[in-house]
């Protein structure tokens, strides 16, 4: 035994565990086994959530709120068209020789504009579409026609237009802003591509015609028979709820309205109305085919110093198609002026008549106006010279309701600018609330389509490939 101060020192196996190990240097602690574990596994969870949270943003936010941007830009634009026209009227109200002046001005102001700054934005905007949906492989095509650029020109210059009284409509353009809205928010996908693209202009052109009219059905099916060409049930799921959102931000900002309210009609035709839709379709067929032939073909008419102004100075060109629009609008006491809405709803509605060459002298401003080459539609503008048409159906079938004859007019003929039936019939249906008159309008809306592709191609897919396909700059002043 060995003592040491009096006390027997314990053996080194007998040690307790405090004594034999040393303490744990403060310089390098040992971490606690725990959070080596917990760490990753919250970083592992908090990735998860953020590619999650952006997964659902980019299949349903984003799609979803471009729809509803594309919703309130259409009750906008339709507020803000509407103002403009208005605003023209005030002023030569009393004062029509203020028209050789106004109109002429903003035509110049207009053409000016879109040549300079703004091209891709001339014309309805759905040639733009088509081309962009069917055009060969083209870098450029997406920058030139889409973006930022060409939907403010498409917004202010088409506004001027309507400041102007010129024969314009704001359907067409709208389905162009609805498509370059939507396909802006391409750039926050990781992955673009051509499927991509597809579905997102269709969504918007779709989106964009509902929001116009308020005709959501029409919507889909405008996108399917004259943009898509086909069905596709991927692309028209995307599209059809863009619809669904666009309309209820229309519903929410400008409520569940009729376009041109509601018509009376019989709600049985007997045998003897037959003749009527015949005739109205072969009339509609060969009006719309003269309508397409004089926009396609304006080399032919038009007068050799015209066509040299329009080629090499656009705003000289651009004076004489606002003195040929004032001209026609002072000489009909402005039945001429604007869209044609206000004249066309009076006709169904039995409030006023117009002139029995309102058909006429509408087509005539309809023409003029769209070769001036600035924004606007044609769908209005169409509807209304259809409703012009019916006066002349209806000298010669007294006994047939003057409503039921404009319906079917107005689908005929729009039927025979387009040549896509379908949209067309369901278009007034919705608009009118006419399906008490589903067959007849098929019917006359088929007919009317064929008699016009016998003498010319479908209007805007022409216009899209002579302007837009093979590198066109589409400064061409009869782009629809």
């Amino acid at each position: 035994m060995v003592l040491i101060s009096g006390r027997r020192a314990r053996p080194p196996a007998y040690r307790s565990v405090s004594e034999s190990t040393p303490p744990p240097s403060s310089e390098n602690p040992e971490p606690a086994a725990a959070p080596r574990r917990e760490r990753p596994a919250l970083l592992q969870i908090a990735r998860y959530s953020h590619s999650r949270a952006r997964r659902i943003f980019l299949q349903y936010g984003l799609p979803w709120g471009g729809a509803l941007l594309v919703g309130l830009v259409a009750v906008l634009y339709a507020q803000w068209s509407e103002d403009a026209y208005e605003l023209f009227l005030h002023w030569i109200q009393g004062r029509s020789w203020l028209a050789f002046l106004i109109t002429p001005a903003m035509t110049m102001i207009a053409v000016y504009m879109t040549r300079k700054w703004f091209s891709g934005s001339e014309g309805s905007g759905i040639p733009q579409v088509i081309a962009a949906l069917h055009a060969p492989p083209d870098e450029t095509l997406m920058s030139r026609l889409f973006g930022l650029r060409v939907i403010v020109g498409k917004l202010v210059v088409s506004l001027i237009g309507f400041l102007g009284g010129l024969t314009i409509g704001r359907e067409g353009p709208t389905v162009h802003l609805g498509a370059a809205i939507m396909a802006e928010t391409r750039r926050f996908y990781p992955h673009q591509g051509r499927r991509m693209e597809r579905a997102l202009l269709l969504a918007g052109a779709a989106a964009g015609l509902s929001g116009a009219f308020n005709t959501p059905l029409a919507g889909v099916i405008f996108a399917i028979e004259e943009l898509a060409r086909d069905f596709e049930s991927r692309t028209n799921g995307v599209m059809i709820t863009a619809v669904v959102f666009s309309g209820l931000t229309s519903l929410a900002l400008a409520g569940n309205y009729l376009y041109f309210g509601q018509i009376n009609v019989p709600q049985n035709f007997h045998i003897g109305f037959v003749l009527p839709v015949v005739v109205i379709a072969l009339l509609c067929g060969l009006a719309g085919a003269s309508f397409n032939w004089a926009l396609l073909r304006w080399e032919v008419w038009m007068p050799a110093p015209l066509r040299d102004w329009r080629a090499h100075r656009p705003v000289l060109y651009a004076l004489a198609i606002g003195l040929a629009v004032a001209t026609l609008g002072v000489l009909t006491h402005g039945q001429t002026w604007g869209s044609g809405y206000d004249q066309a709803r009076h006709l169904l509605e039995g409030k006023a008549a117009v002139s029995e060459f309102y058909a006429l002298t509408k087509w005539a401003a309809m023409v003029i106006s769209y070769m001036s080459g600035m924004p606007g539609g044609l769908f209005s503008p169409s509807l209304s010279i259809g409703a012009g048409l019916a006066q002349w159906v209806h000298l010669l079938f007294g006994w047939a309701p003057m409503p039921a004859l404009i319906a079917l007019c107005m689908a005929g003929y729009l039927a025979a600018v387009t040549q896509s039936p379908l949209t067309s019939f369901v278009i007034v249906m919705e608009m009118t609330n006419g399906t008490g008159m589903v067959i007849p309008m098929m019917a006359v809306a088929l007919v009317a389509s064929r008699i016009s592709n016998l003498f010319t191609p479908p209007l805007y897919e022409a216009l899209a490939e002579k302007n837009y396909f093979g590198g066109a700059k589409g400064h061409a002043p009869a782009a629809a």
